[in-house]
């Protein structure tokens, strides 16, 4: 008995637990949708959401899986900045401008200077870090909330985007030029990767880097003094300073950190060669925002979000499973898109857990001191 309560008061457990219970409210969610929607479907579409790639026999099921990972490490890496920014005490809001910063440079230096794929890398890195400086920057100079200029700066960064790829976009469609023809060596290698996915090319060290990168993050954040003041001036801004801490430093540093990875995460999807980007885009990707509810479902932490970003990008993979003959187009996107927000709620969740296990040790100390009185 007193293994399952110290279990129920571990916060990994907790964070677990608060996790399968928002994965398990989200599925519930899609199916009642499913329902007023289509009642004699929802069955089979719930079910071939849920086995997404698994449903596909052996080779395909190894390719599909690839694909899979390849829209997983950026995703990864867009909850590493939410996280990282999250843990110093800023709502990085601006994740997807910085996303389509990083898609900027990336693209922009493999298809007009040629240049290979770890300088795209490199590049794409700076255009996150300084979008992510501006917005640190007017956090400390001019007290500007980090939410709101990360919003304004997503549009900014959007159309300046656009604007910016449309000088290397293909003459017959909106979408950028191919790199596979453009610049091969601007695409980042597989090493054999791609072979265990029945040879998609898109698999490449991409993954592994995105893997390695999140526990770099875990590192830095508790194993290293530079964390331990990053998330004390999160913590008590004017207590950090009165320590002797560089705060209005740690602060910026922290966005051009943050802003950082998620342009890395942009690098790392569009430098696959896997899809292109629409130059006539008017809605900021959604990979940015998704990597919120990733950091949230993987309990604000570095590890935990590789399961979270696996599984996120295995649930909207699932949603094209859904038969088009008896539900339109867009009901994939919706049963993603509504699992993906109650992903979100694992805070709520675990808030409820912790005060349902406070009540309770109140209660029984009340019963002790009742019967002691007695």
């Amino acid at each position: 008995m007193k293994e399952k309560k110290s279990l129920l008061r571990n916060d990994g457990f907790q964070t677990l637990l608060s996790s399968l219970a928002c994965i398990l409210g989200g599925l519930i969610v899609g199916y009642i949708v499913l329902l007023i929607i289509e009642p004699k479907g929802a069955f089979e579409a719930i079910v071939a959401v849920m086995k997404s790639f698994l449903r596909y026999p052996g080779k395909l099921k190894m390719k599909y899986f690839g694909q899979c990972l390849v829209r997983t490490a950026p995703l990864l890496m867009c909850s590493l900045s939410v996280l990282f920014a999250y843990k110093v005490g800023m709502f990085n809001i601006g994740a997807a401008g910085q996303y389509c910063a990083g898609a900027c440079a990336a693209l922009y230096g493999a298809l007009a200077w040629n240049l290979p794929w770890y300088a795209c890398i490199v590049l794409a890195i700076a255009a996150g870090a300084l979008l992510g400086a501006i917005a640190g920057a007017l956090k400390t100079a001019c007290n500007v909330n980090v939410v709101i200029s990360g919003i304004m700066l997503n549009w900014i960064t959007l159309y300046l985007t656009n604007l910016i790829l449309g000088q290397v976009k293909s003459p017959s469609s909106p979408y950028t030029k191919s790199l596979q023809g453009t610049n091969p060596g601007a695409l980042i290698p597989s090493l054999g990767l791609g072979k265990l996915f029945n040879n998609e090319k898109s698999v490449t060290i991409a993954i592994p880097l995105a893997l390695l990168m999140a526990v770099v993050v875990w590192v830095v954040l508790n194993k290293t003094k530079f964390g331990y003041e990053l998330k004390a001036t999160g913590n008590n801004y004017n207590a950090a300073r009165y320590c002797g801490m560089k705060e209005n430093r740690n602060v910026i540093l922290t966005m051009v950190i943050a802003g950082g990875l998620a342009a890395m995460g942009a690098a790392m999807l569009y430098l696959t060669g896997i899809e292109d980007w629409e130059t006539t885009i008017s809605s900021v990707p959604g990979m940015g925002f998704n990597g919120i509810a990733v950091a949230f479902l993987g309990g604000l932490s570095p590890l935990g979000s590789i399961l979270s970003a696996f599984f996120i990008q295995y649930i909207t993979a699932g949603g094209g499973n859904v038969d088009l003959q008896v539900y339109c187009s867009q009901i994939s996107s919706l049963i993603s898109s509504l699992i993906i927000y109650l992903c979100a709620f694992v805070a709520f969740f675990k808030f409820f857990l912790q005060d349902s296990i406070r009540k309770r040790d109140e209660k029984k100390l009340a019963q002790s001191q009742k019967g002691g009185e007695g």
